[in-house]
């Protein structure tokens, strides 16, 4: 999953698209909103040496539904209808439109992932409240999270894939020096393009984000270099992967019936994992409710 979520976080070097006004009063803005997104987005992935957390993705996602909002008024522009009626780029257009399914579908796709994790999370934060030594319910509610955590694994891995494919399949082409020699509709479809692209990355920063964390040589020396115990693991890994690092070292424990268990580290992670899930939540559900809206103001554009 590594190499999938490099190249699905990494952009070519971006240069600044221009809007020119004439297309809609708003296109300055609109302008100004994805070459920011564009720029921070592009700079959360450069050099990075530890996964990306939570507060990254939920800022790009909340960008990303504003910009989603902003352009349904560029796609309802005058000029975008009159030229449309001429039959520009209507292909181009109805392309985006099959794009918009991709999106919806990684949209809901996260938010299953995340709607089942915490499921578990709050199951697992029950029986360490009422933890009591010797009580089975706390090693079946960690291998029930565990279990999960691989299935989801699986989800993960067809979820990246058929982002890599849209993300092929997009059409949008890194030069943007040319905008101002295109039609308004070819122009609308080239933003909406470029946004598309910055989707399928951000989707994908989720996923890698939800995904178990790879090592090579096994959990057993995972929790040698990162007990249970310290908190090199929040920095090691990311919010859900420092999870998984605490739980499987419990569950060893609890295997050995180990008698002295400090479940303060798991807790706590826990707790700052379970506000990862309601803030990545609260976004993608917004996000979703746009992602519909553009999909029914592509529809509209293109129904006669």
């Amino acid at each position: 999953m590594a190499g999938t979520s490099a190249k699905l976080g990494s952009h070519q070097p971006s240069r600044s698209i221009s809007l020119p006004s004439r297309l809609h009063p708003k296109s300055q803005k609109i302008e100004a909103q994805l070459n920011k997104l564009k720029t921070e987005w592009d700079l959360s992935f450069s050099s990075r040496e530890t996964p990306i957390g939570s507060d990254t993705i939920q800022s790009g996602l909340t960008a990303l539904t504003e910009l989603y909002a902003s352009t349904k008024e560029l796609i309802h522009s005058p000029l975008t209808q009159q030229a449309l009626l001429q039959n520009h780029s209507r292909k181009t257009m109805e392309e985006t439109l099959d794009t918009s399914i991709g999106l919806l579908d990684a949209c809901g796709a996260a938010r299953e992932l995340l709607l089942g994790m915490k499921e578990n999370v709050q199951s697992l934060q029950s029986a360490l409240r009422r933890k009591v030594v010797g009580d089975s319910s706390i090693e079946s509610n960690v291998q029930s999270y565990i279990s999960f955590r691989k299935n989801a694994r699986k989800e993960v891995a067809k979820s990246l894939k058929a982002l890599k494919t849209m993300q092929k399949n997009n059409l949008f082409v890194h030069d943007q020096d040319h905008y101002h020699h295109l039609q308004p509709l070819q122009m609308v479809t080239k933003v909406l393009s470029e946004l598309s692209t910055i989707a399928i990355s951000i989707f994908g920063a989720i996923f890698v984000f939800l995904s178990m964390p790879k090592v090579a040589n096994g959990w057993s020396l995972i929790s040698k270099l990162v007990p249970i115990s310290s908190e090199k693991g929040q920095k090691i890994f990311n919010e859900v992967g420092s999870v998984d690092i605490s739980l499987f070292s419990l569950q060893s424990q609890l295997r050995k019936n180990e008698t002295k268990i400090d479940v303060e580290i798991v807790r706590r992670r826990l707790e700052s994992v379970d506000v990862c899930i309601d803030g990545l939540e609260s976004r993608l559900d917004c996000l979703f409710r746009c992602l519909i809206q553009h999909r029914v103001s592509l529809l509209n554009l293109l129904t006669p």
